[in-house]
């Protein structure tokens, strides 16, 4: 008999969607520029992401002018949708299509709705980077790999998010960055950090300088790392003797290429309690970098049932 378990937490392999990613991935990075042109700077560009939905991936609300409007992968229905405060919505099928097509797709949509997009037409963070309107190499679309992605992102959105619950220092949302493809959450010890030396392709130095510009532990789950995908745990800067603290579940490991604790998807999914398992590595990890680094861990932790007493009394009363 299949368990809930197995049935929510779905097998991706990511050798059999790379076409797919690699467009999807260009895809992405179009629909965030666009947040990003009208979005303002929000400290390590927490403006520019994108967040898992009830259907797939949406920018929230951008600020346009004297209202707003919203740009959502529907990863069910299979169409890219845009909506406007103004009540206007457009939309158009996601279907095997060169990103060039895409990219003159969602620019038309934008401009019958009336909603200029000033975007920089080029990828980043990837080699080579294509210009997007000039990009017929990435033509893939199997609608089921995409859902099936929209899944893992669903499981991982919210035992990730059940994790932040922990943490009352400043902490970021759990959110989808577009330039490397990853869900991420990061926590911060409150300190500054040394600026960061850049180096990835295609993307400004300045633009990680600014994104580890303080104290971190991030972790996250991104399509890599491992047959199915991988969570992911890393600090900023490295504190000594962090990649040799003892983390778990069985399975999780700190990977010398990636400079991270890495616990592949497949070892999640397998367990007898994925949540428990992701858990228990998403804490183990960050009290690896916490302790190693000496965050004062008492002032910035909290339990996240503080309350639950007084809130359950109160929705009893009626009030």
């Amino acid at each position: 008999m299949t368990s809930p378990a197995t049935t929510s937490w779905p097998s991706l392999r990511v050798s059999d969607w790379t076409p797919t990613r690699e467009t999807l991935h260009m895809w992405t990075q179009i629909v965030g520029k666009i947040r990003m042109a009208h979005a303002p700077l929000v400290n390590h560009w927490w403006q520019v992401t994108l967040y898992v939905s009830p259907r797939g991936l949406t920018t929230s609300a951008i600020p346009y002018r004297a209202g707003a409007f919203e740009i959502e992968f529907d990863f069910v229905g299979h169409r890219l949708e845009v909506r406007g405060s103004d009540g206007g919505a457009l939309s158009f099928p996601l279907r095997p299509m060169p990103v060039a097509e895409f990219y003159a797709r969602i620019m038309d949509t934008l401009d019958r709705l009336g909603i200029e997009a000033p975007i920089r037409p080029h990828p980043n963070e990837v080699e080579p980077a294509i210009p997007f309107a000039e990009d017929h190499t990435h033509a893939s679309y199997d609608g089921e790999a995409a859902a099936l992605f929209w899944r893992q992102l669903l499981q991982a959105n919210r035992v990730i998010g059940e994790f932040r619950s922990h943490f009352v220092g400043k902490v970021s949302p759990v959110h989808f960055f577009w330039g490397a493809m990853d869900l991420a959450c990061t926590r911060f010890s409150g300190r500054t950090a040394p600026p960061h030396p850049g180096g990835a392709p295609n993307c400004g130095d300045w633009v990680m300088v600014e994104g580890y510009s303080r104290e971190l532990s991030s972790c996250g789950f991104w399509p890599g790392g491992g047959e199915e995908g991988a969570f992911y745990s890393y600090a900023y800067p490295e504190p000594e003797g962090f990649a040799d603290q003892p983390i778990g579940p069985e399975g999780a490991y700190f990977s010398t290429e990636f400079k991270q604790f890495l616990l592949p998807y497949e070892a999640a999914r397998t367990a007898p309690d994925p949540d428990r398992a992701v858990a228990e590595f998403l804490h183990s990890t960050y009290e690896a970098a916490a302790n190693r680094g000496n965050w004062d861990r008492s002032a910035l932790e909290d339990d996240p049932f503080r309350w639950h007493g007084n809130a359950t009394k109160q929705g009893n009363s009626g009030t």
